[in-house]
């Protein structure tokens, strides 16, 4: 590797005798290539939890901190993923597929994040390079998918996190209207509204918020881990109230006879009657799909629009680089099954309860446009506070989500400055210019172990939020079309990350075969691999690999085959008369654009010469300065007296030793509470 063998192994404690071993072999493609694309040399200066190393008095500092514990990665993951999209989008979510159908909607998307994560985390745990969510797809399926899936996902980031401060301003706009009140029997001269912020103008706020984010990124990365374990608990806390909430609302019965009200006639479990688009949208007609047609496409339609809700899991990835349990706590693992298991369960939850409250025909659920968020009079959990006249609730969750909003801009900003870093430690994905190499350099350079550079250089792309401020946000059209530009933002955003994690399905496969045949002792001569080494590529090999699931190719495969699907289909409306050029483009603008820089990068580097046309993927070599990760052989446990994994439950032998076993399932609550 183009790492100093030294520092590697500093970082890297367990590997020292494994690298020695492998050290006499000549990686001079390995070596060159990783030299030309990592752009590091023994002339860096890298930073491990001990602190700085210098090798050269007055080489730039490159490298990121290992500084992040295990729950500061946990909470980053789960912060970076409860954004507005749970808050506003869950009742568009119930509104298209009904109560039944939104549940299962968030389910099978679950599936699907879950899958694509435990792909890439397997992959992470075993060689936790930096930019993982491209540095692999580029190592094994081509050099060129690999520097475009890294483009994408960080244009996809800073999208994410312009279109949380948009939603902002869209949150400020906070106001129902007099007649909806009335229908859900508020007295007259009622208002609820926030009046001080109605006619402010959208461009003050994107300013207060794009000055919060950028200084929280600036932090070392310490302090920051630290912050967004405070931030993760709140939102953690937050969701578990507003789902007990409800569910008391539900017990109380205030107002309907039946706690399953919004699952009986006239509404039902699922929606029967999707209506596509609209045709008038004064009187609201449009073209309706009814029965099984109308149910399916429906359903479908509710799955791409939940997708955005979850994204963000591969944050957790993304900290590897600046992770200093790896090998001792497990971080990977753990926290790649944590927020699996938090975000299903407390996503279901939640949209659970909250549809008990809410009927799906709500007007102001209904909002029909192809690509639109709105603000927080349209969250079916304001929604469910107004139907049941809880004073107050409507504006602390309208406020809350302001808090979420920006939180979740700000991990994006964070993703999206590692994923930049990343980029930048790779020069072969960039121009070979003299002042492109400049800025390559100055992206790549750290301080305090802060990538300030790539921080500064994603935060002026989230100021694509102030597409919010075109015309004063009183007037109702100007609504709209803020709504619909945070919609299509999304929408973007969605099909960029869509195709990522569909490349990185494929590379887990082709990761897995590769693995395979150097545990079988296939690749021993090409990679000088010792039988001591080659065990530690063995998936069967329990105690040592750091993170294996059962029939994770089966996973895989079935997450490819779902995001191709999501990626082709998700924008079908948009074919529907009458034709929206816009919606259109939002839809499938990221598929061009990943294409074309696949193509670009694959002619620079091979011509135009079909002759010349052949493969780039440097698979497993020069990666041994690395990994493979090898967990620590685990020390017998306090609680059960037994040698096992973090994670799982085991119980001292014995019958009557029941204090140790309620000990030992203490612990186990606690590793995955944590």
């Amino acid at each position: 590797m183009a790492m100093a063998d030294d520092i590697a192994l500093d970082q890297y404690p367990r590997q020292r005798q494994n690298f020695s071993q492998k050290q006499s072999y000549d990686h001079s493609q390995g070596n060159d290539q990783t030299q030309e694309n990592h752009g590091n040399s023994t002339d860096t200066i890298a930073q491990w939890s001990g602190g700085p190393v210098p090798v050269r008095p007055h080489a730039p500092e490159t490298e990121l901190r290992r500084s992040l514990k295990e729950r500061h990665i946990n909470m980053i993951g789960f912060s970076m993923v409860l954004g507005v999209g749970l808050f506003l989008s869950s009742g568009k979510v119930v509104s298209i597929a009904g109560p039944g159908g939104a549940i299962l909607a968030y389910l099978v998307m679950g599936t699907l994040m879950w899958s694509t994560m435990a792909s890439l985390g397997e992959m992470t745990a075993l060689f936790p390079v930096k930019g993982p969510t491209f540095e692999f797809s580029r190592r094994f399926i081509d050099e060129s998918v690999g520097y475009a899936s890294a483009w994408l996902l960080w244009f996809s980031y800073c999208i994410v996190s312009a279109s949380e401060i948009l939603a902002i301003t869209e949150i400020f706009r906070f106001k129902f209207e007099p007649e909806y009140l009335e229908q859900a029997g508020y007295p007259n001269g009622t208002t609820i509204e926030w009046a001080s912020t109605l006619n402010v103008n959208p461009a003050v706020w994107v300013v207060i918020f794009l000055i919060v984010i950028g200084l929280f990124n600036l932090l070392p990365v310490l302090w920051y881990g630290r912050i967004e374990y405070i931030f993760g608990c709140i939102k953690i806390s937050f969701i578990v109230a507003l789902i007990m909430i409800n569910t008391v609302l539900n017990a109380r019965q205030r107002f309907h006879s039946d706690r399953f009200w919004a699952y009986q006639d006239p509404y039902g479990f699922s929606n029967s009657n999707f209506t596509v688009k609209t045709t008038n949208p004064d009187s609201g007609d449009g073209i309706v799909y009814t029965g099984d047609l109308g149910r399916f496409t429906a359903f479908w339609t509710a799955m791409v629009t939940s997708f955005f809700s979850l994204m963000g899991w591969d944050s957790i990835l993304l900290t590897a680089p600046e992770n200093r349990d790896l090998e001792h706590e497990e971080t990977i693992k753990i926290s790649s099954r944590k927020i699996a298991l938090r975000v299903i369960i407390l996503y279901t939850l939640a949209v659970l309860t909250v549809g008990l409250n809410v009927g799906y025909t709500d007007p102001n659920l209904g909002h029909l446009t192809i690509n639109g968020i709105t603000g927080g009079q349209n969250s079916i959990y304001v929604l469910a506070a107004v139907h049941e006249h809880v004073p107050f609730l409507p504006h602390f969750l309208n406020g809350f989500f302001v808090f979420s909003a920006c939180t979740t801009s700000i991990n994006c900003l964070y993703s999206a400055s590692r994923i930049l870093h990343a980029i930048a430690t790779l020069r072969d994905a960039w121009p070979r210019w003299g002042w492109t190499e400049s800025i390559r350099s100055r992206l790549e350079q750290t301080r305090l172990g802060v990538p300030m550079t790539a921080v500064f250089a994603s935060w002026l792309l989230v100021f694509l939020a102030f597409l919010s401020t075109r015309s004063n946000s009183s007037d109702d059209t100007t609504k709209s079309e803020a709504s619909e530009v945070l919609g299509r933002m999304t929408m973007v955003a969605s099909t960029s990350t869509l195709i990522v994690y569909a490349t990185n399905c494929l590379t887990f496969l082709l990761f897995f075969r590769e693995t395979r045949m150097v545990a079988a002792g296939e690749k021993d001569e090409a990679l000088n691999i010792t039988p001591e080494i080659r065990c530690q590529y063995d998936r069967n090999y329990q105690q040592q690999y750091p993170y294996r699931s059962h029939l994770q190719w089966l996973r895989a495969g079935y997450a490819l085959v779902f995001c191709i699907l999501m990626i082709l289909f998700q924008g079908w409306r948009t074919f529907v008369p009458p034709f929206s050029s816009a919606d259109f483009v939002a839809s499938y603008i990221s598929i061009v654009i990943f294409f074309t820089l696949s193509a670009a990068y694959f002619l620079r580097t091979r011509g135009f010469n079909p002759r010349n046309w052949h493969r780039l993927a440097q698979k497993l070599h020069g990666l041994d300065a690395i990994g493979p990760i090898v967990a620590v052989d685990p020390q017998p446990c306090q609680f059960c007296g037994q040698r096992h994994r973090r994670g799982r439950l085991s119980f001292p032998d014995g019958d009557g030793n029941h204090k140790q076993k309620a000990k030992a399932v203490l612990e186990w609550i606690w590793v995955w509470l944590k």
